[in-house]
């Protein structure tokens, strides 16, 4: 977003430099003009389009025509939608019906407009598309603008912006977006001894932090990132003693990867697999030796990241983090951990039966109690609950849970053989 701004404002600044780039001649006005020379919004539509995004394109277009500005202008750098053709069809409605001018501009360099992005664009009363940008043809572009492919493009193909213009897909090509604004109907400038300054001002909306956050979940990339380090944190969770950082990280990444998930198209059989790898993961990670379930764990891993997503897998370089990522830590880091603790002396011998601790929380019937400064998971008869603060015992062993009373008025007095 700064990127797009400081672009924009050196473009509007540095007109008199770049007027020879212009397709075509901005309205000017008298510098004795007094009437109110109005204002330009400027909306970015970056990404998917997302509930989130195209409720904000819609509502700046009310806004936008209940103000009564000169103009609206589409910044657009995006590769289709992830709400359905009705929602589609409602943003499309706005734009077509709104009463001032809204136009659609590919850029900056680089950017692309595919898909349903491409049905904003036909929409829009004044178009253009930077160079070094694409924009796929489609049916609605060749129909609205009355196009003759011919043998120079055809339906599903990206094209640039010399073939876009020569075909009449866009009205014209803008290197940056103060070109494109500058010479939208009604924007007014003047001429100074400075040369051509611009009257109208440019405004720029943009989303509030917590819709731009889940905005950018619900891209395929991102939500599947979460989903595979939510999944990863939990099992390392599993075999820690209490609930920290790790499992608070988790659970959030989970969440955060739930939004996405939801919004966009997704195999619900490949997500189920996806999401199954992990307690299978979790079986083999509890012996420290990969074995059976390690294979299925990985099998889902694979089959789950390659399907999960309707549409296609995210890019290679996304899949490679996720999958290398998961199997060196589920096949290595992880295993190699719970040998470290499990071939510890602290852990499963019959020494430490009789070991005095103290309890960190109240155990009640459950709690956390530390051990010579480790914190273990703790139980206790209902009969002799234990306070936050006092010395405990230790009477047995139960995996990773120790069975604990308190060192005064227990079933039995281990104090003496300690």
């Amino acid at each position: 977003m700064i990127t797009g701004l400081i672009t924009a404002v050196m473009g509007v600044t540095l007109l008199a430099g770049t007027a020879s780039a212009r397709p075509t001649a901005p309205a000017q006005s008298d510098s004795d003009d007094s009437g109110d020379p109005g204002v330009v919004q400027v909306v970015k539509v970056s990404g998917l389009l997302d509930p989130i995004v195209v409720s904000f394109i819609a509502d700046e277009i009310e806004a936008a025509d209940e103000a009564g500005l000169v103009a609206l202008v589409l910044q657009i750098n995006s590769e289709g939608a992830a709400v359905g053709d009705e929602a589609i069809d409602e943003l499309v409605a706005a734009i077509t019906d709104a009463d001032i001018t809204i136009g659609a501009w590919v850029g900056p360099s680089g950017s692309k407009a595919e898909d349903e992005a491409t049905r904003l664009v036909a929409a829009a009363d004044v178009s253009a598309l930077t160079p070094g940008s694409r924009i796929e043809v489609t049916s609605e572009l060749v129909d609205a603008n009355d196009v003759d492919l011919g043998e120079k493009a055809s339906v599903g193909e990206n094209v640039g912006f010399e073939t876009a213009a020569a075909l009449g897909l866009v009205d014209s090509t803008a290197p940056i977006l103060g070109d494109f604004v500058i010479a939208l109907p009604g924007f007014e400038t003047e001429t100074t001894d400075d040369g051509l300054q611009p009257l109208t001002q440019v405004r720029f909306g943009q989303l509030g932090l917590v819709d731009q956050l889940f905005h950018t979940v619900a891209s395929p990339a991102v939500a599947y990132l979460l989903l595979i380090i939510g999944g990863c944190l939990l099992v390392f969770e599993l075999f820690t003693a209490g609930v920290g950082v790790a499992g608070m990280v988790g659970v959030g990444s989970l969440v955060l990867a739930a939004y996405g998930l939801a919004v966009l198209p997704t195999n619900t059989w490949a997500l189920v697999a996806l999401c199954a790898c992990f307690p299978a993961f979790a079986v083999d990670v509890q012996t420290g030796v990969p074995r059976f379930w390690t294979g299925v764990g990985s099998l889902g891993l694979v089959v789950g990241s390659l399907f999960v997503f309707a549409d296609g897998p995210p890019s290679w370089i996304t899949l490679i983090a996720g999958i290398v990522g998961t199997l060196l830590s589920m096949l290595g880091g992880m295993p190699a951990m719970v040998r470290t603790r499990f071939s510890t002396p602290t852990i499963g011998r019959d020494w430490m039966i009789g070991e005095s601790g103290v309890a960190v929380a109240d155990v009640s019937p459950d709690g956390i109690v530390t051990v010579r400064d480790a914190p273990w998971r703790a139980h206790t008869n209902r009969a002799t609950p234990i306070a936050a603060g006092d010395t405990v015992t230790v009477t047995a062993i139960d995996g990773l849970v120790l069975e604990v009373e308190p060192v005064e008025g227990a079933a039995k007095d281990y104090r003496e053989r300690h």
